[in-house]
């Protein structure tokens, strides 16, 4: 285990002077979207947890139900994997739009045939670990068999390994661990997404001890996300969620005119997104983006990460 006093933090990153990602087409930004499946993966007894999932649910606040199962929490999962994915499949499907999916290994266990339907319809599955669970206290062991087990479920869905990783709710320590597993299994990560540091990926040094590289990574956005609908201070309606989304496209746009361009990850979750009452807003989002034509690259995470490692190759000294 790291000393978790003294790991260091990098707080300069580009600075004021990014790199020319070099987007396809001559993009001025380039969209990530990402669709979170993680329904049957949240706490419950029957996965052997303590008690009831409490966390990006329609009735925030609410407290664990310790010892016994909450079927009001374990329906609203329930509709994300019958109902709100293949809504929010649909719509990027109108809209000839590809996205990564955070798929959780014990969700994909429960239902495989959602997986295997969206790699087979050209998207990314990029891993969410084996539980969409509190991971900071979870020993190292259990962690490695979460690794192994999710990659399993992954492979045995799409026939392929994942090449990216976002577990979500970390520790200190979750991260690294992640990479020892993989490391251990054989199997080279080739982006990892657990921070929110950036607009532009960038290549890190904190894992060299054990993968003796850097490791390519995409930040993810806990602001443009439709998690904000059960968080608070969030988006009270649809329409603040389009509009914040179309913003931050706009914004960016701006910075890529002026010889920046950047990139823009959007995450969604098959529960939330995937109600009737929100999909219109995340179709108008696409609309928007379609839109703009040629500014905009839509991409997958892995996508994203092959672009770059060709135009920013991977350092071979720390700078």
């Amino acid at each position: 285990m790291t000393d978790i006093k003294t790991h260091p933090r990098n707080l300069v990153g580009y600075g004021s002077n990014p790199p020319d990602p070099k987007w396809p087409g001559g993009a001025k930004v380039a969209i990530s979207f990402v669709l979170n499946y993680e329904e049957g993966g949240e706490n419950t007894v029957v996965n052997g947890d303590k008690g009831s999932e409490v966390f990006l649910n329609e009735t925030p606040g609410g407290a664990s139900r310790v010892g016994t199962r909450d079927p009001n929490m374990e329906t609203q999962y329930e509709y994300g994997s019958r109902a709100g994915v293949w809504r929010v499949a649909n719509i990027f499907a109108k809209r000839n739009f590809k996205f990564t999916v955070y798929a959780v290994g014990r969700a994909v266990e429960l239902n495989p045939t959602v997986i295997t339907a969206l790699h087979n319809a050209g998207h990314d599955i990029a891993s969410h670990n084996h539980r969409w669970i509190d991971y900071a206290a979870v020993p190292p062991a259990e962690m490695r068999a979460h690794v192994k087990a999710c990659v399993e479920a992954i492979k045995s869905a799409t026939g392929q390994n994942p090449k990216g990783w976002y577990t979500g709710r970390i520790g200190p320590d979750s991260r690294r661990e992640v990479v020892k597993a993989l490391k251990e299994m054989g199997i080279k990560l080739e982006w990892e997404s657990d921070t929110y540091n950036d607009d532009l990926p960038y290549w890190s040094w904190d894992f060299e001890d054990i993968t003796g590289e850097p490791l390519l990574i995409l930040p993810y956005t806990l602001d443009a996300n439709d998690m904000k609908f059960c968080v608070p201070p969030g988006f009270s309606s649809p329409d603040g969620f389009e509009q914040y989304i179309k913003d931050a496209i706009d914004q960016l746009l701006e910075e890529g005119r002026d010889g920046h361009p950047k990139m823009l990850s959007v995450g969604l979750h098959c529960r939330l997104a995937g109600r009737p009452g929100r999909a219109p807003a995340l179709g108008r989002i696409l609309d928007y983006v379609k839109s703009l034509g040629p500014d905009v690259w839509v991409a997958t995470r892995s996508e994203i990460a092959d672009h770059w490692m060709k135009v920013v190759p991977k350092p071979t000294k720390k700078a």
